[in-house]
């Protein structure tokens, strides 16, 4: 008898050996094939990585299409008739804000997908986010899709990290349709991140006025995969790194994010060996009017000019001077809903070819500012272009 177990041990290890062999040499040929795929698109040692974090797409990923949902006090704003739809208060008919924030994402995901046509079966996963504590805005309100979904947090960069990840796994092939949905809303982030509304608190000029709002796109891989032409390509994108100026002040958001902004923009241009003037617009998240202030003269300083190309979303949404929202708007749905409803347009009509489309976000939560930490910020950009260019 231990004969026999011996001699079977021993099978089973020539066994484990032969098989381990194995998968290694079929890991080197899938990886060899990969590195002759890169070399027939890019040519002979050529990488889609480029320089220090940036990566250029194989192919481009279409955006096929989108939807933006906002609360009644983005619908009066200057942009509120690009809007896919605005509501008449705030609550959305729901018993909590953050409920209405959930309904925000629902709704937002299902319009989309009614405009492209797709089925909620046809989504391979979905990339989603949004600020609350443990993103309950995005599990509530996206659980009856059944699709795997990849939770994120950014803060208010969830806009591009959600466009990265879903594009990426396309390029590689692990995906065909993917959704980006994130979102906002005034009254659930003021209770997250600074007082309850009935508490009365006054603002300061430099606090930005979060957006309720909630974009959701629809990403392909290829442009005949919606019922209409795509709204734009993505063609390749910079993830940022975590910068931290050790500044404190959560009324101050724009100044806090600001660095970031800079570092990833830098980054970017010099991994692209791109000017900013090879981009019709440059475009941040939410760093309202201080924050652009800040990240125009930190670039200055860097011997980078972008005053003639530079736009902010949280900056455009809103009339600062006629709606008193002070520095701009800002929260994960401002990028998003702005992207859809107003970049995307641009893009399509024409009037702009090319976009570096650069949200930013800040990495604090209610104990961290709580234990006086500092407000790290992040920031996340894509090159866009038409689907014409």
């Amino acid at each position: 008898m231990g004969e026999m177990e011996a001699e079977a041990k021993k099978m089973l290890l020539c066994a484990s050996d032969f098989w381990r062999k194995n998968a290694q040499m079929g890991a080197r040929m899938e990886r060899n094939e990969e590195i002759r795929k890169n070399e027939e698109r890019f040519g002979k040692g050529v990488s889609p990585m480029l320089g220090r974090q940036s990566i250029r797409l194989p192919e481009p990923v279409y955006i096929i299409d989108s939807a933006s949902i906002v609360g009644k006090k983005e619908g009066e704003g200057p942009l509120g008739n690009l809007f896919d739809r605005v509501g008449e208060d705030d609550s959305f008919g729901c018993d909590s804000w953050e409920n209405a924030e959930s309904y925000l994402q629902r709704e937002a995901l299902g319009c989309a997908l009614d405009k492209a046509g797709w089925k909620q079966e046809e989504l391979r996963y979905l990339f989603a986010g949004d600020l609350l504590g443990q993103e309950i805005a995005t599990s509530f309100g996206l659980v009856n899709f059944e699709t795997p979904l990849f939770g994120l947090y950014g803060a208010c960069s969830t806009c591009a990290l959600s466009l990265t990840l879903g594009s990426l796994l396309i390029a590689g092939g692990f995906a065909d349709k993917t959704a980006c949905v994130t979102s906002s809303h005034f009254a659930s982030a003021e209770k997250e991140f600074r007082f309850p509304l009935g508490y009365g608190n006054q603002r300061p000029l430099s606090a930005t006025w979060t957006v309720t709002g909630s974009g959701a796109f629809l990403l392909g891989a290829g442009p005949d995969c919606g019922r209409r032409k795509p709204r734009a390509r993505i063609m390749g994108m910079t993830p940022g790194k975590i910068v931290d100026y050790g500044l404190k002040d959560s009324m101050n958001m724009g100044a806090c994010m600001a660095p970031a902004a800079a570092s990833t923009i830098e980054q970017h241009l010099k991994d692209f060996g791109r000017k900013p003037e090879y981009y019709d617009k440059i475009i941040t998240g939410d760093l309202g009017g201080v924050g652009q202030t800040v990240l125009l003269d930190l670039l200055e300083r860097k011997g980078i000019d972008l005053s003639g190309v530079h736009m902010d979303c949280g900056i455009e949404i809103f009339d600062a001077k006629e709606q008193d929202t002070h520095a701009g708007g800002s929260g994960c749905g401002c990028s998003a809903v702005v992207l859809s409803a107003y970049i995307l347009k641009m893009l399509e009509e024409g009037v702009w070819k090319r976009v570096l489309f650069a949200p930013t976000g800040a990495l604090l939560s209610k104990t961290s500012f709580n234990e006086g930490q500092a407000v790290p910020g992040i920031c996340h950009c894509l090159v866009l272009e038409g689907p014409d260019v």
